[in-house]
């Protein structure tokens, strides 16, 4: 029901040019009562992006999106990291094959490009995380980005954090998508190590280590599932390598899928 806020027929109206005789408030309010679906259309009825007003202090976000990274769009101004998934991280190598690499983070980026491209993305966010971005729920149109990004393989269920996207990072996994075929480092673990990275290498960009153990002399590329864990003593003769080709050409050969 339509609560009137017209004038009544004594009151004075203005006219407008197609000759007929309208009250304006009349107008405003029927305007602003008929847009209203239009801020939640295309979401799912369960939706949290269905919650909306004030008392939550949810805050609802949207418009056309720019991707930061494989976990991070900017809507209306708005830094967004997506809740409760974890994509690999821009720099993040993962090991594809005996020599091949990728970079997972790009793919991620790239395929949330993709979903977001030329669509309008709403999200829904209660709270900032420590670098002050909003943490959100995010769709275009029925489709959960969040969950998307996960079923997909290009992003990881953040357990630290949420349990939403646990069952999607199963199937995923169970299909061998995305970072699931690859050999890769969870993004929480290739920051940490990346930060003893930047401690420990005598090069930022010889950042490759050449381990010695009994299975030989083996080198680790950053991201990789070993990477972390594996320590250089230069006194065993263990090295840092600028290239793997440098790394094959020493005698190191690439650590195998673990």
């Amino acid at each position: 029901m339509i609560t009137s806020v017209c004038r009544r027929p004594d009151e004075k109206r203005q006219r407008v040019r197609s000759g007929f005789l309208v009250d304006l408030r009349c107008v405003f309010a029927a305007s602003a009562v008929f847009a209203l679906p239009s801020l939640s259309e295309a979401a799912s009825p369960n939706s949290a992006l269905d919650v909306r007003g004030s008392s939550s202090g949810a805050v609802t976000i949207a418009g056309p999106a720019r991707v930061i990274d494989g976990d991070t769009i900017e809507v209306a101004g708005q830094s967004i990291r997506l809740h409760g998934i974890d994509a690999p991280e821009p720099a993040q190598i993962c090991r594809a094959g005996s020599y091949g690499y990728r970079y997972a983070g790009r793919d991620a980026s790239s395929h949330l490009r993709t979903l977001t491209a030329g669509r309008i993305v709403r999200c829904v966010s209660t709270k900032r995380d420590r670098y002050g971005r909003r943490i959100g729920a995010c769709r275009v149109g029925v489709t959960d980005l969040n969950g998307a990004m996960v079923r997909a393989g290009l992003a990881y269920a953040y357990r630290k954090y949420a349990t939403t996207y646990v069952a999607d990072e199963a199937q995923a996994r169970s299909a061998r998508l995305g970072v699931w075929s690859l050999a890769c480092e969870r993004p929480e673990d290739f920051r940490r190590q990346r930060a003893d990275v930047r401690q420990m290498a005598p090069d930022a960009n010889c950042r490759i280590k050449g381990n010695i153990s009994k299975r030989g002399r083996i080198y680790h590329l950053p991201g990789t599932r070993s990477y972390r864990r594996t320590r250089i003593t230069p006194r065993r003769g263990e090295r840092w390598f600028c290239s793997e080709a440098q790394a094959r050409g020493a005698g190191w050969r690439a650590a195998g899928r673990r």
